[in-house]
């Protein structure tokens, strides 16, 4: 029995279930670098999207998420850092001066919790390159996002050989549907819609009288038309010349 345990085993040790996991997370960050010449006829057809097993999926997903919120959270730190940063190269004499100057502390200090931010999601994925496009490109998309990074959808097709159930692990904002506002009459003041209104109930209240007048009319002709055909018929104890039979 498995009460009160928290995690899928996947049919995998502790290690190997670990290592396959920091792949995983591994992997949907690298496809968020741009195409360079390691990538040729490797490169990922859709930015951040890996399609795996929906297991893996729902157990790789926590992982994403701590990693994009621990590099999220550090951007202030390196944003504060920019302002005691020099452009100069290293190890040249503008670079030393730096070195000595406060600038260096006040840098070395703002920059502390993002190098701690940088070694915690190291160790949890073990993937410098990964680390780095987490940091500078997937991280400042969700600058303004308190949670929520990545979303799970179930494929229909099974997976071929053993019949799995496919998914795919994608970032939010991957071809995501664009919701179309429903068309609104704009007015600019209350009392335009006060008047329309009034002018729609004058409206409805005129062809209702149109209609009644009408109706009154085509019972008013229905009498006289009665009264004259009886006139016209011809009874049956004269005849069509006027005389008695």
């Amino acid at each position: 029995m498995r009460h009160r345990k928290r995690g899928r085993r996947l049919g995998r040790s502790s290690s190997h279930r670990k290592a396959m996991l920091r792949n995983l997370a591994s992997s949907l960050f690298l496809t968020e670098r741009e195409a360079e010449s390691d990538l040729v006829g490797n490169a990922p057809k859709i930015k951040g999207r890996i399609v795996t097993t929906l297991h893996k999926a729902k157990e790789v997903r926590p992982l994403v998420e701590k990693c994009v919120t621990i590099a999220r959270r550090s951007l202030k730190a390196e944003q504060e850092a920019e302002q005691y940063a020099t452009t100069a190269v290293r190890n040249t004499e503008a670079w030393r001066q730096w070195r000595q100057s406060d600038d260096w502390n006040r840098w070395n200090q703002a920059i502390s919790p993002a190098v701690a931010a940088r070694r915690r999601v190291l160790r949890l994925i073990g993937d410098k390159e990964a680390m780095r496009v987490l940091f500078a490109d997937v991280a400042p998309k969700f600058e303004d996002r308190d949670g929520g990074y990545t979303r799970i959808l179930r494929l229909a097709k099974p997976r071929v050989g053993d019949a799995g159930v496919r998914a795919v692990l994608e970032f939010v904002g991957v071809r995501d549907r664009e919701k179309l506002a429903s068309e609104k009459p704009a007015f600019d003041s209350d009392s335009e819609v006060d008047e329309a209104a009034t002018e729609a109930v004058k409206e409805t209240a005129a062809d209702q009288a149109v209609e009644e007048s009408a109706d009154e009319s085509q019972v008013a002709i229905e009498p006289d038309a009665a009264s004259a055909d009886a006139s016209s018929e011809p009874t049956d104890e004269t005849s069509g010349d006027g005389k008695k039979e």
